[in-house]
This record gives C-alpha cells, sequence and structure tokens, in this order.
C-alpha cells in the first residue's frame, strides 16, 4: 500500500466522504492500493473496469460520439469517467485513468499518453470548471512503470483536492476563532 492511498482513506474517512474509481489502462490497480490500506470499506465504494471502450459508454455513460471522434485516449473520456462512475456508484467523489501503456499506440497517441480525472464535491475558489479536473501526463517507460506512475497521479490529484479544502477549512476556523471574518 502506498502512502498516498493511506491518506487518501484517512482524509475521506476524516471527512465522511465516500470514493469510486473508474479505470481503462490501470485494469483495477488503483482499487487494489486503495483497498489494500485498513480501513478502505468506511470510505471505498467500488470501481469500474472499463477496458473496452464501448463499456466507458455503456457502464460509465461516456458520450458515445466523443469516443467515436476521439478515442478512449482523450481528457473529455477522463473526466466523463470520473463523473460516471460517481453518479453510478453514489460516491462524493470520482477518480478516472486512461491512456496508453504499450506496447502500440492507441487512438492515435503515442505510448506513454495518459490522462487522470477527477470529479467530485468542489467547493469555492477550488479552481475547477464544470465540475471536474483532468491532467494530462506524459510518461517515459515500459507498461508497468506506465500504469504504476498513472496509479500514483491519479491518487495524487485525489489528495491534493482533498488537503487542498482540508487545509482551507482550517485557515477558514482558524480566522474565525481568531476574530476574524
Amino acid at each position: 500500500m502506498s502512502s498516498g492511498a493511506t491518506e487518501v482513506i484517512r482524509l475521506l474517512t476524516v471527512r465522511g466522504e465516500t470514493l469510486a474509481v473508474a479505470e481503462s489502462l490501470t485494469g483495477g490497480l488503483v482499487a487494489a492500493e486503495l483497498t489494500s490500506v485498513p480501513g478502505a470499506s468506511k470510505v471505498f465504494r467500488g470501481s469500474v473496469t472499463a477496458y473496452a471502450t464501448e463499456l466507458k459508454h455503456r457502464m460509465l455513460g461516456v458520450d458515445a460520439t466523443l469516443l467515436a471522434q476521439r478515442g478512449a485516449v482523450d481528457p473529455q473520456v477522463a473526466a466523463e469517467m470520473a463523473a460516471g462512475v460517481r453518479k453510478v456508484l453514489g460516491a462524493d467523489w470520482g477518480i478516472a485513468t486512461t491512456g496508453v501503456a504499450g506496447p502500440e499506440p492507441q487512438d492515435g497517441q503515442p505510448v506513454g499518453t495518459v490522462f487522470v480525472a477527477l470529479d467530485g464535491p468542489f467547493g469555492p475558489g477550488s479552481g475547477s470548471a464544470g465540475g471536474g479536473k483532468v491532467k494530462p501526463l506524459r510518461l517515459n517507460g515500459d507498461r508497468t512503470e506506465i500504469r504504476m506512475e498513472s496509479v500514483r497521479s491519479v491518487l495524487a490529484l485525489l489528495l491534493k483536492e482533498l488537503a487542498g479544502e482540508q487545509t482551507g477549512n482550517e485557515r477558514a476556523q482558524d480566522t474565525e476563532r481568531n476574530g476574524g471574518f
């Protein structure tokens, strides 16, 4: 288990929020990383491994026209996967991975092209546009290295959001305690 997964589970538990995962290139590795943490069952709703492109539409609600025009390795596809799994599994947060781990290019994208996405209850001032965030990655290494870095990156994206929101709340509480606004 990684420290990223441990911290994600801890923060979600403290906040009383839940998480769902949609995976493509990582094939269940994100879910495995999260569920290796003791206590994960309090916050982890489940995952959908939509490895085949048509399953991204059927199970996660990704727009079929988008998939037909751009393929599965696309930032908007990643965003729709995260939003879709959040909705389908009834979670507060949804995260997603899609990309090319190799050995061959896919959908016109080179090996190492990855998009990780996050959808959740973003607060005011979060910098989120349209309810979700997508981070493009250009990774080097072999198939295993690309997949493992994708897991680390999607957990880091969620962790940054969770820790950032907590920090903002802590600042607000401290200001109130000290007579500020």
